[in-house]
């Protein structure tokens, strides 16, 4: 199984690379495509997703005493990670309306990648691509926050970025150029492993597609009036490039030095697994789209 499509798949997967590169505002247009999309399903139902992400705290009776493992270097003892909150709450909401969207939705299976991944296809994805494919690989990542961690980036695991993709021959397979996050201070490397295009076995062409959801909520208790909770307020729509934009052109990680910067892990990680943060303010000057900010009415 590993190699029976391969040489199918590399053909494919070249000329579809040639044609993107030729033709960068074809993915740039891609994203913003799948931007609007998501906005729109997330907008639609935005008083369903609140209400089920809000009913984790109304149901503290019932894990009170089986709370989830804290995260970070010091935690202060009063925030509860609420990670799986909004994978459910939200994430489970895109699988379920997602179709609505389409003509096709494939859950095609990957060993590592985001949160939510689709295979998606309808005809205006190929008029997009001038009739390259009809189909995109959507990833989608969800990372809710509270007022502590609500700073003007994401981190993104090396799972979570697409590289420049080379892929020159059937055996050695698709590798990616390591990347430099580089930030005031300090820097280092950064090892993407998504593809930027995929091809399937049945020579479906996907071009991948990065999103990061970050639903941010309140904080009761910080009130001061007694009230406990972490209720949803508001969610930002992150739009990440493909390592194509990011590498080659327009080559964004060179005309905007530190939109990936280091991240948050000490030294004793592994390398090849240290992750990034990327930048929402060099993300809006590359397009105001890609960062959307969706309140809650």
């Amino acid at each position: 199984m590993f190699r029976i499509h391969a040489q199918k798949q590399l053909r494919a997967y070249q000329e579809a690379r040639k044609r993107l590169l030729a033709d960068p505002g074809i993915l740039i247009s891609l994203e913003k495509y799948c931007s609007d999309t998501i906005a729109d399903l997330l907008t639609r139902h935005l008083e369903e997703i609140a209400r089920d992400y809000d009913e984790a705290s109304y149901l503290y009776p019932f894990w009170k005493n089986y709370p989830p493992d804290e995260r970070g270097r010091s935690p202060r003892g009063d925030q509860y990670p609420w990670i799986e909150v909004g994978e459910h709450s939200i994430g489970v909401k895109i699988a379920r309306y997602l179709a609505s969207y389409f003509e096709e939705v494939r859950d095609t299976g990957l060993p590592t990648g985001p949160d939510q991944r689709f295979v998606i296809s309808g005809p205006e994805i190929e008029k997009i691509t001038k009739g390259l494919t009809s189909s995109v690989w959507l990833m989608i990542d969800i990372k809710s926050v509270g007022p502590r961690d609500d700073f003007s980036h994401t981190v993104m695991s090396h799972n979570q970025v697409s590289g420049e993709g080379t892929w020159k021959t059937e055996k050695e397979g698709l590798k990616n150029k390591i990347l430099r996050a580089i930030g005031k201070r300090r820097q280092h490397d950064f090892y993407p492993t998504l593809a930027p295009i995929y091809v399937l076995s049945d020579g479906t062409v996907a071009p991948t597609i990065l999103l990061a959801i970050k639903p941010i909520y309140k904080m009761l208790a910080l009130d001061g009036n007694g009230e406990a909770g972490q209720p949803l307020l508001r969610m930002e729509l992150i739009t990440i490039p493909n390592g194509l934009l990011l590498l080659e052109k327009p080559n964004y990680l060179k005309r905007y030095p530190g939109l990936l910067y280091p991240g948050k892990d000490d030294k004793e990680k592994n390398p090849l697994k240290v992750r990034a943060r990327i930048s929402f303010d060099l993300l809006s000057k590359i397009a105001d789209w890609r960062v959307r900010i969706l309140n809650l009415k």
